[in-house]
């Protein structure tokens, strides 16, 4: 498990115990929304910013790696459906855990909808690659969403719980899941769950403050950190925004303090 050891520390802050992931795989589902149509200068704006990784599809190491500024961790995706799709939510394999490594990767992820007609095979996706992550030392990074006709909404506590302890039972190093919408309902989540949570950034949130605390309940409930794409990389000053959430992340400061990062020099 040394490499397991090893990589993770470039996704995982060593100090807070930690980390601040930016998803960057919208390209595949939903294709070259505002944000990401440069990929290198937003992977760069990212790694300016302080996130311990960005996340993405095979394509992001290919046309997002820069070559100069600052380091940052790589998480390649290997599941994938798109929008234009008669079942979005059937995510399938189109990546492999042996090429992520050839291709740079920190670690991986796999994204599983539970509660889909088709849960059974990203479920059987996820041991495998959890299987092969366990060979060759690569961190798995488990995004769990609860996407079914049993589910009234994908915040549900139980649901979310239940997905989160999957994602442990199966293997992964870390999940990322949707937040609850209280510091107190997220609690049972992490409480649930023996790996480190993070939770997803969702859609583009109406205002700073709506996102910046979630983060802090979510920190305050125990919770390892976030996994924010729309929300940092279609920020108007995505550089000072992901400051913001990188220092309450790992310094623990407050909304109101994250708030004066994001408008310093405005």
């Amino acid at each position: 498990m040394l490499g397991k050891k090893i990589r993770i520390e470039r996704i995982v802050n060593r100090e807070s115990g930690r980390a601040v992931v930016v998803p960057m795989d919208h390209g595949v589902t939903v294709g070259p929304i505002p944000g990401i149509e440069d990929m290198r200068e937003m992977v760069n704006a990212m790694a300016e910013g302080g996130a311990n990784a960005v996340l993405g599809h095979m394509g992001l190491p290919l046309y997002g790696h820069r070559h100069y500024g600052k380091d940052i961790g790589l998480i390649l995706h290997l599941s994938g459906s798109t929008v234009w799709s008669p079942d979005p939510n059937a995510k399938v394999l189109v990546n492999s855990v042996e090429n992520a490594l050839a291709n740079g990767a920190d670690g991986v992820s796999v994204h599983i909808n539970i509660g889909a007609v088709n849960e059974s095979d990203m479920l059987r996706d996820l041991g495998m690659v959890s299987v092969k992550c366990q060979q060759w030392g690569l961190p798995l990074l488990a995004m769990m969403y609860t996407r079914g006709v049993k589910f009234k909404s994908e915040h549900s506590v139980e649901g979310v719980r239940h997905a989160a302890r999957i994602a442990a039972e199966l293997g992964a190093d870390l999940v990322k899941v949707s937040y609850t919408g209280s510091r107190d309902s997220f609690s049972k989540v992490v409480a649930g769950c023996p790996i480190p949570v993070l939770i997803a950034g969702g859609e583009k949130a109406a205002n700073d403050r709506e996102i910046l605390q979630a983060v802090r309940d979510s920190l305050d409930a125990g919770g390892s950190g976030v996994s924010i794409g729309r929300n940092a990389f279609q920020h108007k000053r995505p550089v000072q925004f992901v400051k913001a959430i990188c220092a309450m992340v790992h310094e623990n400061i407050s909304v109101s303090d994250a708030i004066k990062i994001i408008e310093a020099h405005s």
